[in-house]
């Protein structure tokens, strides 16, 4: 009797196992969950932030000229394609997931 109940366990773990690696790979890897529409504004933030972040405690308008016009560029771009167009709760899943990890050399 034993015997059988170790046999029916050994049997369940194997099939859980298999369906794991199954469903691993099943799954596409860097599928994101983001729409196109979602992961250029992702981009965008995460551009925007990068310039922000290289001169925390500067105004827009001391920043270099070329920093400046492509900060500007981006808020415009930020607005009419994200802010307009997507759903609230989209733009702030995206600024939560801004990329923060980066050296400031880049």
């Amino acid at each position: 009797m034993a015997s059988i109940l170790f046999l029916a366990i050994g049997i369940a773990v194997a099939t859980a196992l298999m369906a794991s690696v199954a469903i691993h790979f099943l799954t596409p890897i860097g599928d994101s969950g983001l729409s196109p529409q979602e992961q250029s504004c992702q981009l965008i933030a995460n551009e925007g932030y990068r310039i922000h972040a290289t001169y925390p405690d500067s105004t827009p308008d001391e920043l270099p000229n070329d920093d400046f016009k492509r900060l500007m560029y981006l808020d415009e771009i930020w607005i009419t394609e994200c802010v307009n167009v997507l759903p609230a709760e989209s733009i702030f899943s995206i600024v939560n997931n801004v990329e923060r990890d980066f050296s400031y050399g880049e």
